[in-house]
């Protein structure tokens, strides 16, 4: 399966054309960008797009552009599984950003079903995190269910680690982050 991942940094130009040239399987978006940064989606529609938004979103945008948004779902693609979740951890009091405390976090995956894939905005506790900053720093809740859970594959935005970490046994780690955007084949 290949993977187009997208997070935190609005892509370069030609957003549509690389897609087409690389023709992914599956487009996944993981927050922290706007309509305008992905409107070169909206021309996509054979190719399944899922996402979730970040905490610097404004709700709304994924299904103008036909993006699924997979925060607290699962969807199946190909005979593989993808869910997610969006947001990070309350560092702040507001209406719009989709922000959580780490107890919000922790009842919203409490029985989670298992996946292939999970994709995130905020990275899971410990895992590419800043866990003595507040905004940059992951969910408990994420760390747990990765752990438990025992996943194929994880991506992620938010965070900025110096060296991250790409595999927990036995998920391989993916933080989402380049600019242009990650093209990645993934086994299955």
């Amino acid at each position: 399966m290949k993977i187009y991942a997208i997070s935190d940094r609005k892509p370069a130009n030609g957003l549509y054309d690389r897609i087409m040239d690389y023709r992914p399987d599956v487009i996944l978006t993981l927050g922290d960008l706007s309509y305008f940064d992905l409107q070169d989606l909206a021309r996509i529609n054979d190719i399944p797009k899922l996402g979730v938004y970040g905490n610097h979103c404004t709700r709304g945008y994924m299904n103008e552009l036909g993006i699924v948004d997979v925060h607290l779902k699962t969807l199946v693609i190909q005979g593989v599984s993808f869910a997610g979740f969006e947001g990070c951890v309350r560092y702040k009091e507001s209406q719009y950003a989709p922000m959580y405390t780490q107890s919000e976090a922790e009842e919203m995956m409490i029985n989670f079903p298992k996946v292939d894939i999970f994709i995130s905005h905020c990275p899971p506790f410990g895992v590419n995190d800043s866990p003595e900053d507040i905004s940059h720093q992951g969910f408990y809740a994420l760390k747990d269910y990765l752990i438990t859970q025992k996943l194929q594959y994880w991506f992620h935005g938010h965070a900025y680690p110096v060296a991250p970490v790409t595999y927990i046994s036995p998920t391989s780690i993916e933080y989402v982050y380049q600019n242009p955007p990650q093209l990645t084949q993934y086994d299955y």
